[in-house]
């Protein structure tokens, strides 16, 4: 199947997790994917294994909380291609010492920088070309954290999310006279890098019960092939074996 073929679709942090997946998933339905991240050796290997596969994919380091640079690799990617079909707004962060008991101005930063401005930098960046095109897609990588408020993500990353989620929606809100679509994905437990942040390690099996990369891989997969008169507004996806809920219980009882 090539469902996306012909399109340019730019993955951030896409060197690991959600990320690499969805870029796979889409270089898999034909897009021309671009990869960004702040780590070059891990999108080179990303980008050679598409290749393996018969997919097509470039490399464009950079930190997404960078504006600059960021801005710089949306030009790159208009000189070389002519436009920008879809981005997949996925860099994120999280940070061990989450807690307000434990929380300081530095950690804020770095939970703002990488989970807020990254994706508003992303956005602005792409936003003038898809409006010329009269066309394009923007999917967020959010989390059930910016849906519901717990103790589990943190104030800083909680806060972050929300705010992603209501980036989105007010993007279709001025947008969608444009053409433009945004979808905000929100996950629960993922079986990504991040979560090696948690302050309680996690076991093999309840990695193993959470949603999976490729999961969240052939979701966007999916998002991005659906019709251009189609918005998928919002998505919440979360593992069976929902651990939140299963705690909530056990509290009840």
């Amino acid at each position: 199947m090539a469902q996306l073929k012909g399109k340019i679709a730019w993955v951030t942090g896409a060197g690991t997790g959600i990320g690499e997946a969805g870029a796979h998933a889409l270089a898999a339905e034909g897009a021309m994917v671009v990869l960004t991240g702040r780590t070059a050796s891990k999108l080179d290997a990303v980008a050679k294994a598409i290749a393996a596969k018969g997919g097509s994919a470039e490399v464009k380091a950079c930190d997404m909380a960078d504006a600059a640079a960021v801005q710089a690799v949306a030009d790159a990617i208009l000189a070389a291609h002519g436009r920008i079909d879809i981005l997949v707004n996925n860099a994120g962060l999280n940070i061990t010492d989450r807690a307000w008991s434990r929380l300081t101005a530095a950690g804020v930063k770095e939970l703002v920088d990488g989970n807020l401005m990254s994706v508003f930098h992303g956005t602005l960046a792409v936003l003038p070309a898809m409006r010329k095109q009269q066309d394009g897609l923007i999917i967020h990588t959010a989390s059930m954290a910016g849906r519901f408020v717990s103790p589990l993500s943190g104030p800083g990353y909680t806060a972050c999310k929300h705010g992603v989620v209501a980036m989105s929606h007010s993007i279709n809100m001025e947008e969608c006279a444009n053409g433009i679509r945004s979808t905000v994905v929100c996950p629960g437990e993922v079986r990504t890098p991040i979560m090696d942040k948690r302050p309680n390690k996690l076991s093999e099996q309840d990695l193993a019960e959470m949603v999976q990369p490729e999961d969240c891989g052939r979701l966007i997969a999916f998002i991005a092939a659906t019709p251009a008169h189609v918005c998928l507004n919002e998505i919440l996806i979360t593992p069976t074996r929902n651990r939140g809920y299963l705690a909530a219980m056990q509290r009840k009882l």
